[in-house]
């Protein structure tokens, strides 16, 4: 993710906003399909994280489920050596170590994404009654 720009970043981030379908439309029509695609697998489309392993983003889709705190795509992320990501799923997750290093590292536009991220998933409400069988 460091090889993104700084306003492609920031567009990315602002898809979890209340304007987020302006920014996901803007990174689909730029060039930057497999950033949508992320965002909308982090906003719950299994579609979405199928769209990036098929189209060779399996990290990004990983990364949709470390965020999600699910075990092997965790491991996935490790075992493939895309410490990068373990350490920003880590920071959405709120671990102090991982909100630190970026800090420490000068990328602090990775901790504003990872609030904006866990702050999106942490106003989400659960409706049982919308469950898909």
């Amino acid at each position: 993710m460091t090889d993104y720009p700084p306003k492609i970043l920031l567009a990315f981030g602002e898809t979890f906003s209340h304007d987020w379908e302006e920014f996901h439309s803007w990174l689909m029509e730029n060039g930057y399909p497999e950033l949508a695609a992320l965002s909308s697998g982090i906003r719950g489309s299994d579609e979405a994280v199928n769209w990036l392993i098929k189209n060779n983003y399996p990290q990004l889709a990983a990364l949709d489920g470390a965020i999600d705190n699910k075990p092997d795509a965790y491991a996935w992320l490790q075992k493939h050596e895309f410490f990068f990501l373990v350490v920003f799923a880590d920071a959405v997750n709120e671990k102090p170590e991982a909100i630190a290093w970026f800090n420490d590292n000068d990328l602090k536009i990775f901790t504003v994404l990872a609030a904006k991220i866990n702050s999106y998933r942490s106003n989400q409400t659960f409706d049982y009654h919308k469950l898909h069988f």
